[in-house]
């Protein structure tokens, strides 16, 4: 985590805006106010958050907390949610099926949760998706992206708050096709998710007239990349694209860097980066293009609101990752408002279809037959240092609607 001096914060105050109001969840969760706490007038509203807090995903995924913890923080300021005090509970899922679907349960039927969230594996999030149907319980996904969670694997009870490896990719794919070229290598982790990115990266690259020279899976929780990299030069490709993220990425981007592989100009990039991979990693390695899901650049009242809330809890700025918790926290707390009960069924039906302030330029909506949030996807291009909040230059933002494919399905299954 990155600590900041009294300077250091008072400057990035002063860009979000000095001031900024907290949290009012009756008026559609976006307009939040400071005010004084208030006597609660029933029993807890509970939200258990599941993500990988140990591996390689762990430096990510403790921002998911970070941002949900921010959120229920200013809604139970502001008098709750139906009167009643909202509570997070958190587990480690560990990136392992068996230990999240252990941990949901006991948020299920001990802690007596009304809803889940969180998640960042695929295979992960469709285990926890098979438990929270059969329990009958919500479930929004904050990180995994594989096309699974909303097409074959799509369930009425789960809602996934991140946009698709395909929405990523066909952002993305654009511009490191006009940056760097159309002859690429590709890296790809051994995971679901791995296999997800490298799928859309390709078919995305291939509409842009790019190809494929040669691809190598690496283990997940791989450290060492220099191997891999000395294959990917042989290729002599243009640019080699990342299918990894956490860790993997970081110890990946690192190699890139001491392989001087930028001063000969082979570019790098992938379907998905952002600030949780900038800081671990060092700024000064931070290199290419990526598809960014959230980044403090953008301006509006509502995005200056959430960074400040971070700054003061945490003391530094977001994450894609603190977007993630913040924002699906919100859209889980108020269907629950707008539904006026914690009734998993009526919790449902006020998510799907809603549109809502998803803190970005464009809308966003939980898409009615695959509970797909679409949404804008950035785009942006890794610096070394800094540019104003955050480290990346913002090169387009593409609205979801243009990247979202067609559901596969009429409804998710009930």
């Amino acid at each position: 985590m990155d600590m900041l001096s009294r300077r250091r914060f008072l400057q990035l105050a002063a860009v979000t805006g000095g001031t900024l109001a907290a949290g009012n969840l009756a008026a559609q969760v976006g307009r939040l106010s400071s005010g004084p706490r208030v006597a609660f007038a029933g029993e807890s509203i509970k939200i258990g958050i599941l993500d990988p807090l140990s591996g390689p995903y762990k430096t990510s995924s403790v921002h998911d907390v970070h941002g949900a913890t921010v959120a229920v923080d200013r809604v139970n300021k502001d008098g709750g949610v139906l009167g009643r005090p909202v509570v997070l509970l958190e587990a480690d899922d560990a990136s392992n099926v068996s230990t999240a679907v252990k941990a949901a349960t006991k948020f299920i039927q001990d802690d007596r949760v009304d809803a889940l969230m969180g998640t960042f594996n695929g295979e992960v999030a469709l285990a926890v998706s098979e438990l929270a149907k059969r329990e009958n319980r919500l479930f929004m996904v904050t990180g995994a992206h594989v096309p699974e969670l909303t097409g074959p694997g799509c369930h009425s009870h789960t809602f996934v708050f991140m946009p698709s490896a395909g929405m990523l990719s066909r952002a993305v794919t654009p511009h490191l096709v006009k940056t760097y070229g159309t002859r690429w290598f590709m890296v790809t982790a051994e995971t679901m998710d791995g296999r997800a990115a490298e799928q859309a990266m390709a078919e995305a690259l291939l509409a842009q007239g790019g190809e494929v020279l040669g691809s190598v899976r690496t283990p997940f929780g791989s450290t060492d990349f220099t191997a891999v990299l000395a294959q990917a030069r042989t290729a002599k490709p243009s640019g080699i694209i990342l299918n990894l993220y956490g860790w993997d990425l970081v110890h990946a981007l690192q190699a890139y860097t001491a392989a001087g592989l930028a001063k000969e100009q082979v570019g790098v990039g992938g379907m998905i980066g952002g600030e949780q991979i900038g800081r671990p990693l060092g700024y000064a390695n931070n290199a290419g293009i990526w598809g960014l899901i959230w980044d403090p650049k953008i301006n509006s009242e509502s995005s200056r609101r959430f960074i400040q809330g971070v700054i003061d809890k945490y003391q530094h700025t977001p994450t894609s990752r603190c977007y993630h918790g913040y924002a699906a926290m919100m859209q889980i707390l108020g269907a629950i408002e707008r539904a006026g009960t914690t009734d998993t069924q009526a919790v449902l039906r006020a998510l799907e279809g809603h549109a809502f302030d998803g803190l970005k330029e464009g809308r966003s909506y939980f898409r009615a037959q695959d509970h797909q949030h679409v949404q804008d996807v950035l785009v942006g291009k890794a610096y070394g240092k800094e540019l104003g909040l955050g480290h990346y230059q913002l090169l387009a933002t593409v609205p979801g609607d243009a990247v979202a494919s067609v559901p596969t399905q009429p409804s998710c299954r009930a």
